[in-house]
C-alpha cells in the first residue's frame, strides 16, 4: 500500500475514458474523446443526415455545450447542417471550419485517444505539483473532448452530480494555433488546461481543510479580505501563463510592476474607506466581482507565488501556501529582500503584515 500511494494509478473508466489519480492529493481525471470522434464521423459524411444531430445531442458534451450556449437544439442542428452548405451562415456552433480541416483533426483525436493514459497522468501530476502535502486535497474531473463550443472560450466547466466537475474542451479552440507542433507539445497544452481545472478544485479543497486559511487576522484590519483574495488567486493564476514565461519576473517585469502597483492602490483605498461604511460596502462588493480577480487579484497573486518559488524553491512555496494568506505575503516580502529586482510591497501593506505577524507569530 505504501508503494502504491506514491504512484500515479491508471485504469479503464466505466465510461470508456481513462482515469488517473495522483497522490498525495486525490486528483481523479477521466478523459473521454467520444464526442470529438462522433462529431468528426458525422462531418465525414458526403451529405447532411438529420438523424446524426439527434444522436449527437444525447452525448453529455453536446448537451452541456447546447445548454451553455443558451440556445436550443434547433440552433445546434441548423449550424451542424451549415457545415455541409457553404452558402448558409453559421451563427453559434462553427462546425464548418472543423469539417474543412477534418483530416487534421481526425489524426489528432486518434492520437489523443491513444495517448489518453499519458495525458491523464500528466494532468494529474501537474495539478498536484503546487499543492502542500500537509492536508487532504480532493478533485474529481470528467474531461470531455469535443468541437464547436459557442462563444470564444476553448472550454467550459460545470458542476457534476457527484460533486466533481465536468470540463468540455473544444479541441479546435484549445489547439487551433498549435498546428505544426510535435504531438507531445500539443498534449502538453491539453495537460496544462486540464491541470489548471484540477488544481483549482483541489486548491479549494485544501484551503477548506486547512485552519490557516480560515482563521481571522484582525491585525490586518481592512486589508484582510484583499490579502486573502490575492493569496487564494495566485496559485491558480500561474496556470494561465505559458510555461515558457517562467520565471515571470524575468519575462513579464513591466506587468509585474503594474500588477503590484494596482494592489497597492487597492490597499490604499480600503484603508482610506475604513471609517466610511458606505464606501467600505462598495469596495467589498468590488472585491467579489470577477473583474477584480482578473485585473488585480490574479496577476498580483501570480507574481507573489512565482517570486516565492524562485526564492525558496517548490517546497518553500508549498510551506508558504500551507501557512495561509498572511504567510504568502510574508514569504513574498522575504523574497524581495533576497532579490532586489522584485518590486517590494508598499509600506502600508508591510506595516499591516508586521502587526498581524506579531499578534500571531508563525512557527
Amino acid at each position: 500500500m505504501k508503494r502504491a500511494a506514491a504512484a500515479v494509478f491508471l485504469c479503464a473508466a466505466a465510461s470508456g475514458g481513462v482515469y488517473a489519480q495522483a497522490p498525495p492529493a486525490s486528483i481523479e481525471i477521466v478523459i473521454d474523446t467520444r464526442a470529438a470522434r462522433e462529431i468528426l464521423a458525422t462531418l465525414a459524411r458526403p451529405k447532411w443526415e438529420p438523424t446524426d444531430a439527434k444522436l449527437l445531442e444525447d452525448m453529455p458534451a453536446i448537451t452541456l455545450a447546447i445548454r451553455d450556449s443558451t440556445r436550443g437544439n434547433e440552433v445546434f442542428e441548423r449550424d451542424l447542417k451549415a457545415a455541409f452548405e457553404s452558402e448558409t451562415r453559421v451563427s453559434v456552433f462553427d462546425f464548418r471550419a472543423v469539417r474543412d480541416a477534418r483530416t487534421r483533426w481526425e489524426a489528432l483525436v486518434a492520437a489523443v485517444t491513444g495517448k489518453a493514459p499519458d495525458l491523464a497522468r500528466m494532468a494529474a501530476a501537474r495539478g498536484s505539483a503546487l499543492l502542500p502535502t500537509d492536508r487532504p486535497a480532493v478533485a474529481k474531473l470528467d474531461v470531455l473532448f469535443s468541437f464547436g463550443l459557442a462563444g470564444l472560450a476553448d472550454h467550459l466547466v460545470v458542476r457534476g452530480a457527484d460533486g466533481g466537475e465536468i470540463v468540455v474542451v473544444d479541441l479546435a479552440r484549445a489547439l487551433g494555433d498549435s498546428e505544426g507542433e510535435p504531438l507531445e507539445s500539443r498534449l502538453g497544452r491539453l495537460a496544462r488546461l486540464i491541470a489548471a481545472q484540477a488544481f483549482r478544485q483541489a486548491w479549494a479543497s485544501y484551503r477548506g481543510n486547512n485552519p490557516a486559511w480560515k482563521k481571522p487576522e484582525p491585525e490586518l484590519g481592512p486589508l484582510e479580505p484583499l490579502i486573502r483574495i490575492v493569496a487564494e488567486a495566485g496559485p491558480v493564476a500561474t496556470f494561465s501563463v505559458d510555461e515558457a514565461f517562467f520565471p515571470l519576473s524575468v519575462w513579464l517585469k513591466d506587468l509585474q510592476k503594474r500588477s503590484l502597483h494596482e494592489l497597492d492602490r487597492a490597499a490604499e483605498r480600503m484603508v482610506a474607506a475604513e471609517t466610511e461604511l458606505e464606501k467600505r460596502v462598495e469596495i467589498m462588493a468590488e472585491l467579489k466581482r470577477p473583474e477584480f480577480a482578473r485585473r488585480i487579484a490574479a496577476p498580483a497573486g501570480m507574481f507573489l507565488v512565482d517570486a516565492i518559488r524562485q526564492a525558496a524553491g517548490p517546497e518553500g512555496l508549498k510551506a508558504a501556501l500551507s501557512g495561509g494568506p498572511l504567510e504568502v505575503f510574508m514569504a513574498y516580502d522575504r523574497a524581495t529582500q533576497k532579490n532586489k529586482d522584485l518590486p517590494p510591497l508598499s509600506k502600508l501593506i508591510k506595516d499591516k503584515l508586521a502587526a498581524a505577524s506579531k499578534a500571531s507569530p508563525r512557527a
